[in-house]
């Protein structure tokens, strides 16, 4: 019966021991960096590009699906000005709320924003809508260094040609 006693115990123990919880930061529903996400979006939809890449560091780069590499954020302002050439009516409109992620780990802070980005085809009047999703990172005076750029945006490309 000892034995079985003993036996049970430690396997509580090692069960107990890999089911161990461990918070890697915290998310909030509501947060200044939330703010200025919404105040980029806000600017790319009216065409205020000064307002838009105010909260940018100088050395923030971007990434958006298809890209094989970061570019500067200045190549960024460049292909949503040139948005306004061939389409019209561009707007985001969120999906659900955006997110305020506070990593532990390298004390990441990150902004997670759900979009249904549109416009209407200058040429053709159709209109796109994009399933979209921004992840804006923070560096420690509070300005984004980078930003993520995940949609198939292929029809909207194609609409420039």
């Amino acid at each position: 019966m000892k034995k079985i006693m003993i036996t049970a115990g430690l396997f509580l123990l090692g069960l107990t021991a890999f089911c161990q919880q461990e918070e890697n930061g915290s998310i909030y529903i509501k947060h200044p960096y939330i703010d200025v996400v919404n105040n980029i979006v806000k600017g790319y939809t009216t065409g205020d590009y000064t307002a838009f890449k105010s909260p940018f560091s100088d050395t923030a780069s971007f990434w958006q699906s298809g890209m094989e590499k970061f570019a500067p954020i200045d190549n960024l302002i460049q292909m949503w000005t040139n948005d306004q050439n061939y389409l019209t009516d561009i707007s985001m409109k969120p999906v659900g709320y955006p997110d305020f992620l506070h990593y532990k780990k390298a004390d990441a802070q990150i902004v997670q924003s759900w979009w249904n980005w549109s416009a209407k085809v200058k040429k053709t009047g159709e209109v796109i809508t994009v399933p979209m999703v921004l992840f804006d990172e923070f560096n420690a005076d509070g300005k984004i260094v980078r930003q993520y750029v995940y949609g198939d945006f292929s029809k909207a490309q194609a609409a420039e040609m």
